[in-house]
């Protein structure tokens, strides 16, 4: 699989384009050498043969037919390895000079060559050979074929479309061995880049793509990225700070104005503005909790703390939760039913994690009528962790699932009810910080109202132990956590 997405990069189809280019360029070059070469000694045979032919032809003006017998003889004498051919016969193909005993068969072209085999078929007494020959006709009804012994150039272009053929091959091989490891080298270094930003998104802002330091392509790009993070994490910083100062400047008269307000309700005796007071404490309260919600999501979605992740009993810590809202769900006279496996251990942030169980409970039992029916289960399936919280109540069309995690985003169904919109915003940065994804569903597809189903994956815990990116000692804990008396806030979904 590894070679497979090797080969499908854009890096190795490119190598490969090369690859072509490269090896057709090598081709077209051995073909002109074997033009050159093989046809530069064809060419220079057959002058040889034409060299021959002129002398002949020549001896044939100045001695008469006698003469050219005369002059074969001899020609036929001096060549004992008969190197030239030399064939002098009658119209009826009798013999009457050369160093062959028969006229030879093969197809003639219309300049007059021929080439034929030297083997017992012409009378050649030695090992079989290639000849090339021109044939005339001669003046009385003389037939003449001239030529020369071509094995050895034969052979000579045979062993160089030998070589050729090999190194095609041997080029082609290196070209796609080369290309290989060339695309190998640069997906390595995409994928350093590609690994950086991963983690880069996944919240350590922190991290820089690293370099070589040869100024190359690479570098450069890295070093660009590099310094857009570094613009980027300070333009974050200097929001955060901004925010850090309005939420100072801002809970603290808040949380005094609400104290006030509550021993204005302690103090005053008259009913209607017993009422009043409770009624601004109550709005104090959901202004701070709305503003605590805010600083938890930014806190959580930032990540710039990082802290060890512990290893955590889930289903512990949900029994823990449903404890605290059973009473509430019994208030509302609702069939409160749990499905807790004991076992599945995750690793994460105690009080995050129980702060996002709490949050989906808590909007179970508010968006769920009176003798409605909820249902927690706690399991393991596969390599996952799954905590899932079912209702009878309103649901979620289908149109807004996608919606719902967004901040201040509430159902059309439930704006008549208590809340702010950022429940489920907290409950899915705190799933994504534990590597989470959150799925939703129809409790009863095929009824009104469907319900809502809410299931949570998260990886169980495999004994590697891994970091948190979020400290929870920075956030406020949610209620009914190891740090909730030590906070007045609360969550609102």
């Amino acid at each position: 699989m590894k070679l497979l997405s090797q080969l499908r990069t854009s890096s190795f189809q490119l190598a490969l384009l090369y690859m072509v280019v490269f090896a057709t360029s090598v081709f077209l070059l051995l073909a002109f050498i074997y033009w050159r070469t093989a046809g530069f000694m064809t060419a220079q045979t057959d002058e040889t043969i034409e060299a021959e032919v002129a002398g002949l032809a020549e001896q044939y003006r100045g001695r008469g037919v006698n003469g050219l017998i005369t002059i074969i003889r001899e020609r036929v004498a001096r060549d004992p390895n008969a190197k030239s051919i030399y064939l002098l016969t009658t119209d009826d193909f009798l013999k009457l000079a050369g160093n062959i005993e028969s006229w030879p068969q093969g197809t003639r072209s219309e300049s007059g060559w021929i080439n034929f085999t030297l083997n017992d078929s012409v009378g050649w007494a030695g090992p079989q050979r290639l000849a090339r020959a021109r044939i005339f006709e001669v003046q009385g009804g003389l037939r003449l074929l001239v030529g020369r012994d071509v094995d050895d150039l034969t052979s000579l272009k045979r062993v160089i479309e030998t070589a050729i053929n090999w190194g095609m091959g041997i080029t082609l091989a290196l070209a796609l061995l080369g290309g290989f490891l060339m695309s190998r080298s640069t997906t390595r270094r995409i994928e350093v880049i590609n690994n950086t930003s991963r983690r880069i998104m996944n919240g350590h802002l922190s991290l820089r793509i690293p370099t070589r330091g040869t100024n190359d392509d690479f570098d450069q790009l890295a070093d660009n990225l590099n310094q857009m993070l570094d613009r980027i994490v300070y333009l974050m910083e200097g929001i955060r700070h901004v925010s850090d100062n309005i939420a100072h400047d801002l809970r603290t008269p808040l949380t005094r104005l609400r104290n006030q307000l509550e021993s204005t309700l302690m103090s005053v005796d008259n009913d209607e503005a017993r009422e009043q007071a409770g009624r601004a404490v109550a709005e104090a309260d959901q202004l701070l909790a709305t503003f605590n919600a805010l600083l938890r999501i930014a806190r959580l979605e930032s990540r710039g703390n990082t802290a060890d992740m512990r290893v955590v009993s889930l289903d512990d810590l949900v029994t823990d939760a449903c404890e605290l809202y059973e009473a509430l769900a019994e208030d509302k006279d609702q069939v409160f039913e749990q499905q807790l496996d004991k076992g599945v251990m995750i690793e994460g942030d105690r009080d995050l994690l129980f702060q996002m169980v709490s949050n989906l409970i808590d909007n179970a039992i508010k968006y769920t009528p009176e003798k409605g029916r909820i249902r927690v289960v706690v399991k393991k399936t596969g390599a996952d962790a799954v905590f899932e919280v079912s209702d009878s109540g309103i649901g979620v069309p289908d149109e807004e699932k996608d919606q719902i995690f967004q901040r201040f985003y509430r159902v059309g169904k439930s704006r008549s009810l208590p809340g702010n919109g950022l429940g489920l915003s907290l409950v899915s940065a705190v799933s994504e910080i534990h590597q989470g994804r959150i799925i939703l569903s129809d409790t009863y597809a095929d009824q009104t109202p469907p319900g809502l189903t809410v299931t949570v994956h998260m990886p169980a815990f495999t004994g590697v132990r891994k970091r948190i990116k979020a400290t929870a000692a920075e956030l406020p804990a949610p209620p009914g956590s190891s740090a909730a008396k030590r906070s007045t806030e609360t969550s609102n979904g």
